[in-house]
């Protein structure tokens, strides 16, 4: 029962601590004459990936990789499904068509890249895995990614800058900010870890199911409070860059910092999910195409996302 407790709480303690993390750093950039473009493509953006991230250091750590890339994967798939299926249902997802012709593609670019490397090894007739080596290539793509953002906010996209925080506080407050954060993402992290192997052993349950389901959820929280509060605010096209700079960070950032600390085991099982996520990606790009007026998601792609998340969990379910 402690280890369920200590579940919970920590998914709460963890979403809290990226928030303060994210706070207090940006008050303390913009004290210091760092500029808006910066803060938000660093602190902002890896900070809604941090809960991810966390998560899956801890998890290589304890030898618990399977937690670590269906987290990343089933995370992405609930953003794509679920969090833009809730947000276009709200109100409907209008989308630039910079988004539509560069940055949605770039993130299937991402997929079929891990897809890659997860597998190459297949062909060697060697263990599936996700080698230091592999981490690096990632973390490459990722700063040609961050290169790509860098261009676009010069060119003037100042919806970039629109999930800045806009806190005042001294910089004693701030820097308790930080301190208190990354305790958060510490203890949060390691509490969902360690009840994720519990759950997983208590019921019979793959470490893999756990870590698509119940884990990738908790940590695409954050994404869903900001997409949310973006539609909620009519400021649609954050809320698809949000899920779309997610879907990127978590697939080379997380997926390459994991790798390089510990080598990532790849179950194939886990390559129908990856064919999932490829498959929602694209509907993203159809559902644009065809929506009336184009480049939209309307309430009714919402619906068919959110029904589809459903059916996915049941073959989750299923499967486990």
């Amino acid at each position: 029962m402690l280890n369920f407790f200590l579940f919970v709480v920590g998914f709460l303690i963890l979403i809290k601590g990226a928030d303060w993390l994210v706070i207090g750093s940006s008050c303390i950039a913009k004290k210091n004459n760092i500029s808006d473009l910066v803060v938000g493509l660093t602190i902002v953006s890896m900070g809604t990936s941090m809960p991810e991230l966390l998560v899956n250091i801890l998890a290589s750590s304890k030898d618990a990789s399977e937690i670590a890339v269906g987290n990343i994967l089933g995370s992405n798939i609930a953003n794509i499904l679920l969090i833009l299926g809730i947000t276009s249902f709200m109100y409907p997802i209008k989308v630039k068509q910079s988004t539509f012709n560069k940055e949605i593609p770039f993130s299937i670019v991402a997929l079929l890249l891990v897809g890659l490397v997860a597998n190459i090894s297949f062909f060697d007739n060697q263990d599936n895995s996700i080698t230091h080596l592999d981490g690096l290539f990632l973390i490459v793509f990722f700063g040609l990614f961050i290169a790509y953002i860098i261009g676009l906010a010069k060119t003037g996209r100042p919806d970039l800058l629109d999930e800045i925080p806009d806190a005042e506080m001294n910089n004693g407050k701030a820097a308790l900010y930080i301190i208190l954060g990354v305790i958060g993402l510490f203890f949060g992290g390691k509490w969902v870890v360690d009840g994720a192997i519990e759950i997983a052993r208590l019921f019979q349950l793959s470490e893999a199911f756990i870590g698509l389901t119940i884990v990738a959820i908790g940590t695409s929280l954050p994404e869903l409070v900001t997409s949310a509060m973006a539609a909620y605010r009519k400021n649609t096209d954050i809320a698809m860059a949000n899920v779309i700079g997610s879907n990127i960070f978590n697939l080379l950032w997380v997926l390459g910092v994991s790798a390089i600390i510990s080598p990532l085991n790849y179950q194939p099982s886990l390559n129908t999910d990856m064919v999932i996520l490829l498959f929602a990606s694209a509907l993203i790009l159809i559902g644009l195409k065809n929506g009336k007026p184009k480049n939209q998601i309307g309430k009714t792609t919402g619906i068919l996302f959110l029904i589809l998340y459903v059916a996915y969990l049941c073959f989750l379910i299923y499967r486990g």
